[in-house]
């Protein structure tokens, strides 16, 4: 079993759904007796003392009385204490093994051996050996830790904070002392209302500064969205102002009515704010594939969809965004015909599949060797770089994913320029080698 994750990955999203198909594996094997070791290494830890740990553990294992179990626990404790001589030190953000002797489908008996270091932080220790590897760790990498900034302002100061999962911070506050309506007469009515509205000018100015200082870090912010809360009209009026951040305005999430001000309208903007940070990715999802049908609707030949034409697409280098399904029931075999020393590449649907125990060259009757066979999806994260596009994996939740999966196969994506797929000559491919139509 090979994983392939990318180190520190700008692509988040890829690399959990790496981490969710390898803890879907992972959670599926099983062994006999307690050969299979699960070992998280936290980032500050050494390798030395992790190796010390071994081969106590090592020592321990032989007095199990069972042979058989003795052996395969010392020959899986081997192994880690080999993965590790390839590491000088624990990586920035941890490492991750998993090693053992597991059952497949037919009872024979399989090594796994798997390290990696995660896409970010894994603050666990854990060392344990068991008939199953333990993913509970993993699961926790996939809690969406999203980083949402909060400005609370009312009439008596500011409160700035950000909410990061279960985390709430309170990064800035201060308040402010400013002039009531003056209700009496005369000539000084006029010169108390000037004043008041200036002050509150002031104060929204001062508010708009200080949100830049706290969420703009490097030119560029560092919050996934904000939320604007408070009483009154100050947080309309600071939407509103010129003097607002538009990097910060277009990042406005909701505007939010709360009956206090600083840490308790703090808590209340987060419990009215629960539904709209929730859907954030969900948001970006419809906008995405809106975007595509948008493209669809005006026939601008600057979208693509099924494998052939994807595929087609991303060796051009046209894609910009792939945009794939991430339950997607379709496998790449990689096929040897030995006689003319050629490969061929399919693409083949589960249904395909059932129809072809073998696979034989229909212009010569050669059988083919499958070489390899791997989920497309898979490939495509592994891969999607090399032709510089972004990947983007959907779900089928809402309307707009509904339709892309149903109507599209599941699999399309943006291109940078036009590509007029019917005016293209394709060479020989996998569907001119057999009849099987894909899409």
């Amino acid at each position: 079993m090979a994983v392939n994750f990318t180190q520190n990955s700008g692509d988040q999203n890829v690399e959990m759904w790496k981490i969710k198909r390898l803890i879907k594996s992972l959670e599926a094997a099983r062994g006999n007796g307690t050969s299979m070791i699960s070992l998280i290494i936290p980032p500050k830890d050494q390798i030395p003392r992790i190796c010390k740990m071994l081969a106590g553990e090592s020592g321990t294992a032989s007095s199990i009385k069972s042979r058989v179990n003795r052996l395969s626990v010392q020959s899986a404790i081997t192994s880690v204490q080999h993965r590790l001589k390839l590491y000088s030190k624990v990586p920035t953000n941890g490492l991750v093994i998993y090693c053992g002797t597991i059952l497949t489908e037919d009872g024979k008996e399989k090594k796994v051996n798997i390290d990696f270091e995660p896409f970010k932080p894994i603050n666990t220790s854990l060392y344990l050996c068991d008939n199953k590897f333990h993913t509970e760790a993993l699961s926790a990498l996939l809690n969406d830790d999203n980083k949402f900034g909060f400005i609370v302002i009312d009439g008596k100061g500011a409160l700035f904070g950000t909410l990061s999962g279960n985390t709430r911070d309170v990064l800035h506050k201060f308040s402010v002392d400013l002039p009531k309506k003056h209700g009496r007469g005369g000539q000084s009515s006029v010169r108390f209302a000037r004043l008041r509205v200036e002050k509150r000018h002031n104060y929204v100015r001062k508010v708009a500064e200080t949100a830049i200082q706290m969420f703009i870090s490097n030119d560029k912010v560092n919050v996934t969205g904000l939320i604007l809360a408070g009483s009154a009209d100050f947080k309309t009026d600071l939407f509103a102002a010129d003097l607002f951040d538009p990097r910060l305005q277009t990042k406005v999430l909701k505007l939010v009515d709360v009956s206090y001000g600083g840490e308790n309208g703090f808590n209340q903007a987060i419990e009215l704010s629960v539904e709209v940070l929730s859907n954030v990715k969900f948001i970006h999802e419809k906008k995405l594939i809106g975007k595509y049908f948008g493209e669809i609707a005006l026939d601008s030949n600057k979208y693509c969809f099924g494998v052939d034409d994807t595929l087609k697409a991303l060796q051009m280098g046209a894609v910009d965004t792939l945009i794939v399904w991430e339950n997607l029931e379709i496998s790449r075999y990689t096929l040897m015909n030995h006689t003319a020393d050629s490969q061929i590449i399919l693409h083949l649907t589960p249904e395909q599949e059932q129809d072809k125990t073998k696979f034989h060259d229909p212009t010569t009757g050669v059988e083919l060797e499958l070489v390899d066979k791997l989920p497309l999806l898979e490939w495509f994260a592994n891969n999607y770089k090399t032709f510089g596009a972004a990947l983007e994996i959907i779900t089928d939740r809402s309307q707009e994913g509904s339709q892309f999966c149903r109507g599209f196969g599941g699999i399309g994506g943006l291109l940078r320029y036009k590509v007029d797929f019917q005016d293209m000559e394709y060479e020989s491919d996998d569907n001119d080698l057999f009849d099987d139509d894909i899409f």
